[in-house]
Order: C-alpha cells, then sequence, then structure tokens
C-alpha cells in the first residue's frame, strides 16, 4: 500500500470521526441519548481521562488539571511515535496488512488528540445547553479539551436473578462502554495486529503468488 492510498484512508476516518463529533457536540446536550434500535443508542458524553474514563489523578499524587496535562502531551508524543511508524512501514514497503493496522491506529489517535487539544478552546460548555462553535466563553483552555463519545451498544441490559451470590439484583449492561468512530478505528488496528499477526509482520515475498516469483 502507497503513501496515497494510507493518507486517503487517514484523512476518511478522520473526516467521518469529527464530523460526528461536531455533530453530537453542536446538537446535543450532555447526556442526551437517541435510541436507534434497543441494542443501539446515540448517548453524548465527554471523557477527560484515558480510556475507560480513568484519570491520572486516580492513580498518582497530582491535581485532575495536571493530570490532563500530562496525559494530553503523552498522547501527542504518542501520535508522533505511530505516524514515524506508519511512515517507516511505507518506506520499507511492508505488507498492505501490517500498513492498513497502522494507518487505522494513526487515524484513530489523532482523531482524538484533536479533541483533547482543541475542543477546549473551540467550543461552549454542554452542560444543561448546546455548545456553540468558537464562544465568547469557551469550555477550556488549549490541551484541556474532552473527547466526544457517543455510540453506545447496549445489547444485553438486566438485573442478576436474586439467588446469584454478590450479584443477585444488581444490574448487567454489555456492552457498557460509550466510544466514537476514532475509538473504533484504534481497535480494529489492533485486533488487525493480533488476528493476522503473521500475515501483517511476514516477509513481503509471502504475498507475493508462487507462479509471480518464477
Amino acid at each position: 500500500m502507497n503513501l496515497k492510498k494510507s493518507l486517503l484512508i487517514i484523512i476518511v476516518i478522520l473526516l467521518i470521526d469529527q464530523l460526528s463529533k461536531i455533530y453530537i457536540k453542536t446538537h446535543f446536550v450532555l447526556g442526551d441519548s437517541v435510541e436507534v434500535f434497543s441494542w443501539f443508542k446515540i448517548l453524548f458524553i465527554e471523557n477527560s481521562g484515558a480510556a475507560w474514563g480513568a484519570k491520572l489523578s486516580d492513580f498518582l499524587p497530582i491535581s485532575e488539571p495536571t493530570g490532563k496535562l500530562v496525559l494530553t502531551i503523552f498522547r501527542l508524543f504518542a501520535v508522533a511515535g505511530i505516524g514515524y511508524w506508519l511512515y517507516d512501514t511505507i518506506r520499507k514497503e511492508s505488507s498492505k496488512t501490517l500498513i492498513l493496522a497502522v494507518c487505522l491506529i494513526f487515524a484513530g489517535a489523532l482523531g482524538n488528540i484533536i479533541d483533547s487539544v482543541l475542543y477546549g478552546i473551540v467550543f461552549g460548555d454542554s452542560y444543561q445547553q448546546l455548545a456553540t462553535a468558537f464562544p465568547d466563553e469557551p469550555y477550556g483552555s488549549l490541551f484541556y479539551g474532552k473527547v466526544v463519545d457517543m455510540l453506545y451498544f447496549p445489547m444485553v441490559d438486566t438485573t442478576w436473578p436474586a439467588w446469584i451470590p454478590y450479584f443477585g439484583g444488581s444490574t448487567f449492561r454489555f456492552f457498557e462502554p460509550v466510544f466514537n468512530i476514532a475509538d473504533m478505528a484504534i481497535s480494529t488496528g489492533v485486533g488487525i495486529l493480533l488476528v493476522f499477526n503473521k500475515k501483517a509482520f511476514g516477509k513481503i515475498d509471502d504475498e507475493i503468488p508462487a507462479e509471480e516469483v518464477a
């Protein structure tokens, strides 16, 4: 896969990710939801931390704003590292499987870092009101934006039977996390690397039919 095709994949994912986030941010109040199917909802939440809403301040003796800044800076370095990895795989003409996976991971990471770096100064607050773009009083500042999530798949939403020890009577919901297109791209890319590991990291010659080599 060449550079042009790789860039096209990245641009398409970024456009879908950012357009969906901008639409949700400007048309939904924080916490609003729309049921598409019984097992799929559009639910607007914002994530100021890492995966699953975790925050560095939950684990380290630092303030929440400091933890947020450290996390955003770490994400910037991570995106730069993934970008170099993508460039290197294309330069070395690695397998199409590997390049596709890295493209997905890079596009997803870049999509979420845009939220973290810029959304705090681009949008107003979404709490009990619709956010506006480029308001006089944005909800945050540079590097202190929140990631917009909206895809929610509560495929199973029930209650544990009362006779089950410890869990009896409590709520059971699968799938609980709310995520976005960027998260999907990252997960798909990582999944490709795990499932098609040999094909991704195999030699280029392995992908060429024997009759073409002869």
